[in-house]
């Protein structure tokens, strides 16, 4: 009976984690509804282990007030997970790596939309950028190369 009762014990426990685990991998994207490479990101973001919930709306521009996005790193779609900000074609090492560090700060943007980022990819044309760590001041640093 013991046993039963540890394996059992075991199986909840392994279970509650990987249900903790799919909700901490899960995100919420707003973006304009006519806006086509954010989809590109979501499935980007997708093959990574993220689940993205999509907000179509027509006014993003209250969307990035209201999350405090500065506007020099703004991009086409704004996504939240686990308390932060991800701005633009963010790579998803990028949001793993914030999610396991957890900095004291806003979130991470890829300002703009540069050729090569996750969802602008066309063809061997790819432009260097850096995603940004926006700190709770709202001031940007380089977070990562690409």
């Amino acid at each position: 009976m013991t046993i039963r009762k540890t394996l059992f014990g075991a199986i909840a426990f392994a279970a509650l984690t990987v249900g903790a685990a799919a909700h901490a991998a899960t995100m919420t994207m707003y973006k304009s509804p006519s806006c086509g490479c954010c989809g590109k990101w979501v499935e980007h973001v997708e093959k990574h282990g993220f689940t993205v919930k999509t907000v179509a709306t027509d006014d993003m521009v209250a969307v990035k007030q209201r999350l405090k996005v500065p506007a020099n790193v703004a991009s086409c779609h704004t996504t939240t997970i686990g308390g932060y900000v991800i701005e633009g074609h963010v790579p998803a090492a990028d949001i793993k790596r914030l999610l396991a560090q957890k900095p004291s700060a806003r979130g991470i943007a890829v300002a703009g939309m540069p050729m090569g980022s996750p969802g602008m990819e066309h063809g061997n044309h790819r432009e260097p950028y850096a995603t940004m760590l926006i700190g709770t001041n709202g001031k940007a640093s380089v977070f990562a190369r690409h």
